[in-house]
């Protein structure tokens, strides 16, 4: 009976979070080593499925670079990165488009283990349009996101779950590896979402990385680059709360960093008052 009645006062604190979030749009980033993981995977692509049946309108956008990194080694092709950017040339590409289209099928699958919700949207049906990355380096077929099909976005949100892969469309036929996370800030923020979420595999922003303790609930934009200056936030960390301050900037509520080694993370994190990561804030 105890049992029962704590899961009940569980469903009693998210009621109010599912109905401040009802038809509201939360973009999810998922990618990297986590998605290797069968348990991490099933766990998170539950609570998206959850989401979408209490109301709200998640769009996922996934990664998938040990995928590809097992792929070019097989083939005994190099695996090269430039300031944290994969090096793309066209053999590269080739096995980003091929990876990314099984990836993305294999999550869309899961999803739908819990009905018909996920739509996947790779090669043939990609909605992005991107241009080539300019910089100081080539970095090859490495693009950023320019604008998106929202003729086809916006119905697949009212009946779906689209699922995206990091590619985009170059506006000659041919396709652009893009980086998920700029795909997760450009959508949140084309979008006007109520959240983006980046799933990792830290707790959050800690202050020292090896003491889950100095996890930073609350960031707010105008302390991020200082914290970044100083060495609290680096790494791999440093892209993702470069874009999530600047999708609030672009109009996005909030942005979430959470370790979706946690069983039900995404939940916790929204439907909860304490939440279990780091939110990001105006």
């Amino acid at each position: 009976m105890e049992n029962a009645i704590a899961k009940a006062g569980v469903l009693i604190e998210a009621l109010p979070y599912i109905r401040e979030f009802q038809k509201k749009i939360i973009v999810i980033k998922y990618g990297g080593s986590i998605l290797q993981d069968d348990a991490v995977r099933e766990s998170v692509l539950t609570d998206i499925a959850f989401l979408r049946y209490a109301g709200i309108r998640p769009v996922l956008v996934h990664g998938g670079g040990p995928h590809i990194n097992e792929r070019l080694k097989a083939i005994n092709h190099p695996v090269k990165f430039i300031d944290g950017l994969r090096y793309t040339d066209k053999v590269t590409l080739d096995v980003v488009v091929e990876e990314m289209d099984e990836l993305n099928r294999q999550l869309v699958r899961e999803i739908n283990v819990h009905g018909a919700l996920a739509q996947g949207f790779v090669r043939g049906s990609c909605l992005l349009k991107a241009r080539k990355l300019e910089g100081k380096v080539d970095l090859g077929f490495v693009g950023v996101p320019t604008g998106c099909d929202d003729a086809r976005l916006q119905p697949a949100m009212h009946s779906s779950i689209p699922v995206l892969a990091p590619m985009g469309l170059d506006g000659k036929g041919g396709f652009l590896n893009i980086n998920a996370d700029d795909i997760g800030y450009f959508l949140a923020s084309h979008l006007r979402a109520e959240k983006l979420v980046f799933f990792t595999k830290e707790l959050g922003i800690m202050r020292d990385i090896n003491d889950p303790s100095t996890l930073i609930s609350s960031i707010r934009v105008d302390e991020a680059e200082r914290l970044i200056a100083d060495g609290t936030i680096g790494g791999g960390m440093i892209p993702k709360v470069r874009a999530a301050v600047k999708s609030i900037r672009d109009g996005v509520n909030k942005v979430h960093v959470v370790d979706a080694k946690i069983p039900h993370a995404l939940l916790l994190e929204i439907f909860t008052d304490q939440g279990i990561g780091t939110q990001i804030v105006h």
